[in-house]
């Protein structure tokens, strides 16, 4: 495995930020690590990376240490934090060769970096005269200059417009080829677009780790139907592959199926069966960011 994390507890006087947090990520995989705002993801990336000792539990991250191997772990880790750290005077090849430097990398990689993260056309210019766009590929420029086999990425779209945006998502997903990813994001449209595999925490728990796919094929497709009079909805319960119905308001129906086939079809031929008229007629599916809302949001 890449990374392995073996509860994991992280406390800050009185506050318990991480709860025995387990889980595994093998090489090649990239997951999204979603969670509201301190639920505990970046204590835990920044664990990962040996920035912070957790209070219990160990991990390993491509087969070394957090505690024994600090620089086994540090070698083989790329990292790009929330708040991506440059030096906003210097240049970006005079910043990447500063990095270089630190990691005795030879200068000739620097090229193949900078036209690996697409930054060849502001290279010459400074850091602080560079959109947010191309500072954050600054930020993973660095991350891949000693070529990690691991990339832990904190937010690394946030505050990009669209364009940037899509631009990012398709590095990362290029890069994800052939490295382990780690990936934190607040934007569940990202999670769908690059992961593999999505982490939920909440309250320093994991509350949901799946495969995309799983939860995919897992999906209830949900029909919601307005008639001009009311139903029991034990009526409705008897269509076929219905899951359950609810009656959240008035005469409005929200029917639950187990397949992903488009039931609104039956939904009309149960309404001109009974003599109903149809008011409303939508076809909903359980995305992932309502399961994030359910997971994450006090009863």
């Amino acid at each position: 495995m890449s990374i392995t994390v073996e509860n994991i507890s992280k406390e800050y006087g009185a506050q318990k930020a991480l709860d025995t947090v387990s889980f595994s990520i093998a090489k090649g995989e990239i997951v999204g690590f979603l969670g509201p705002n301190g639920a505990g993801k970046s204590t835990l990336m920044k664990i990962l990376t040996t920035y912070l000792q957790p209070s219990e539990g160990s991990a390993e991250v491509n087969g070394y240490s957090i505690f024994d191997a600090q620089k086994g772990v540090q070698q083989s880790v790329g990292y790009l934090p929330e708040h991506n750290p440059l030096y906003l005077d210097m240049y970006v090849r005079e910043y990447l060769n500063f990095n270089a430097d630190i990691y005795n990398i030879p200068k000739s990689d620097i090229e193949i970096i900078i036209e690996k993260t697409g930054l060849l056309p502001e290279a010459h210019k400074k850091i602080g005269s560079l959109s947010k766009g191309y500072r954050q590929r600054v930020g993973l420029a660095t991350a891949l200059l000693h070529n990690p086999d691991v990339l832990i990425l904190d937010e690394p779209t946030t505050g990009l417009d669209p364009n940037q945006l899509i631009e990012i998502r398709e590095l990362i997903k290029s890069v994800g080829k052939e490295k382990t990813v780690l990936l934190s994001t607040h934007i569940m449209q990202e999670v769908e677009a690059i992961c593999d595999r999505v982490i939920i925490i909440n309250h320093g728990k994991i509350v949901l780790d799946k495969r995309l796919d799983e939860l995919k094929s897992g999906e209830q497709q949900i029909v919601e139907v307005e008639f001009d009079y009311r139903v029991e909805t034990v009526a409705l319960q008897k269509l076929d592959k219905v899951a359950k119905v609810d009656n959240p308001t008035g005469f409005v129906y929200h029917i639950h199926f187990d397949t992903k086939e488009d039931m609104r079809g039956k939904v009309f031929d149960f309404a001109h069966d009974n003599g109903l008229k149809i008011l409303q007629l939508h076809q909903k599916n359980t995305t992932l960011e309502k399961l994030f809302i359910d997971l994450t949001t006090e009863k």
